[in-house]
C-alpha cells in the first residue's frame, strides 16, 4: 500500500468545530490532505490555515464563492490530479466518516476488483443504530430509484459520501455530468456507468457524532425525482440505443408504445362515454387495459435484463 500514492480530499464547509479533529485522525499512509474550504461562513478556513502550519501532508484550497459539496470535491479531484496521487479518498469534513474504514476502501481498488469503492451504512443493522430516523428513510425511499437511473442495482445506500477512486478513471470520467451539490453522489455513479466502471461496497458503520444534518427530506426527494428521470433517459439511449440495441431496448420502446396506446384509447373513449352518456363496452375496456398490462410487462422484462448487465 505503500508504493501507491494516495490522498483524501475533504469538501469544508461549516466544520470549524470538526474538521482538527477529522485531519488529525487520517492515518500516515495517506500522503496528502487536500482540504476545500468552500467559502464558509464560520471559521473554517483560519482552523484550516492553523492545521497546514503544523501539518505537512494538509493542502488547502479556497473557493470564492459556495460551490457546494460537487464542486468542493471536484475542485480536490483536481488538485489531486495535478499532484500525481494514484487513488483519491473522499471524506467530510463533519467527522461522521470513521478514518479506520480508509484502508478498507482502497483496498479493492489497489487489488484491481474495482475502480470505485463506496461506504454502504446498510449491509448490517447494527450498523444503522446512530443513524437519524430522517436519513434511513430518505436512503431507503431513493435507492430503488437510484438503481433503476443509475444501473447500479448492486449498490445500496446511495447518497453515502464516504468514496475512493483510482485517478485512471477519474481520467476517464466527464465531469461536465457530475452535478454540484448534494446531487453529486448519484450523478458520479450516473457518470461511471457510461465509461462501465465496476463499483465495490464497503459496510461501514453510520456515526453521527459531527454537524447536524440539514437535510430537508420532502426538498431533496422532489430535487431527485426530476433529476433521476433525466439519467435515466441518458443511460438507455447511450447504453441500449447507442452502444448497442439488445432485447431491453426492443421491451423499452414496445413498453412505451403500449402504455401510451393503451392510456391514450381510454381516455378517448372515457371522454365520449361522459359526453354521450352511454358506457364504454367490455371489449372497449379491455382493448384500453391489455396495452396497459403488456406495456408494464415489457418495463418488468427489461428491468430482469438491465440488473444483469451491472458492470463486474
Amino acid at each position: 500500500m505503500s508504493s501507491f500514492h494516495v490522498a483524501v480530499v475533504i469538501p469544508a464547509f461549516r466544520v470549524e468545530n470538526w474538521i482538527t479533529d477529522v485531519v488529525s485522525e487520517i492515518p500516515s499512509f495517506i500522503k496528502t490532505i487536500i482540504a476545500v474550504e468552500d467559502s464558509s461562513p464560520d471559521d473554517t478556513g483560519h482552523v484550516l490555515d492553523a492545521l497546514a502550519s503544523v501539518e505537512p501532508r494538509l493542502v488547502v484550497i479556497r473557493h470564492d464563492w459556495n460551490q457546494g459539496v460537487g464542486g468542493a470535491t471536484i475542485s480536490g479531484y483536481q488538485e489531486a490530479i495535478r499532484r500525481g496521487v494514484d487513488i483519491i479518498v473522499k471524506m467530510d469534513g463533519d467527522g461522521q466518516m470513521d478514518a479506520n474504514y480508509l484502508e478498507k476502501l482502497i483496498e479493492p481498488i489497489i487489488a484491481g476488483h474495482c475502480e470505485y469503492s463506496k461506504g454502504n451504512r446498510f449491509r448490517y443493522w447494527s450498523y444503522l443504530q446512530e443513524m437519524p430516523l430522517v436519513r434511513k428513510i430518505g436512503n431507503l425511499g431513493l435507492s430503488f430509484l437510484v438503481k433503476l437511473a443509475t444501473g447500479y442495482w448492486n449498490i445500496f445506500d446511495p447518497t453515502n459520501g464516504f468514496t475512493a477512486i483510482s485517478v485512471e478513471t477519474l481520467h476517464r470520467l466527464d465531469f461536465g455530468l457530475l452535478e454540484q451539490r448534494y446531487l453529486f453522489e448519484t450523478s458520479m455513479l450516473s457518470a461511471l456507468y457510461l465509461i462501465n466502471a465496476r463499483i465495490k461496497q464497503v459496510p461501514m458503520h453510520a456515526k453521527y457524532k459531527g454537524a447536524p444534518s440539514s437535510l430537508k427530506i420532502f426538498e431533496s426527494f422532489a430535487k431527485f425525482l426530476t433529476y433521476l428521470p433525466k439519467i435515466m433517459l441518458r443511460r438507455f439511449v447511450h447504453r441500449y440505443i447507442l452502444i448497442d440495441f439488445t432485447a431491453i431496448s426492443i421491451f423499452v420502446i414496445l413498453g412505451l408504445f403500449s402504455i401510451a396506446f393503451g392510456t391514450t384509447f381510454g381516455i378517448y373513449h372515457w371522454v365520449r362515454s361522459l359526453q354521450t352518456m352511454q358506457p364504454a363496452t367490455a371489449g372497449t375496456v379491455m382493448v384500453s387495459a391489455m396495452p396497459v398490462i403488456l406495456g408494464f410487462q415489457f418495463f418488468l422484462q427489461a428491468i430482469v435484463l438491465d440488473i444483469q448487465n451491472v458492470p463486474k
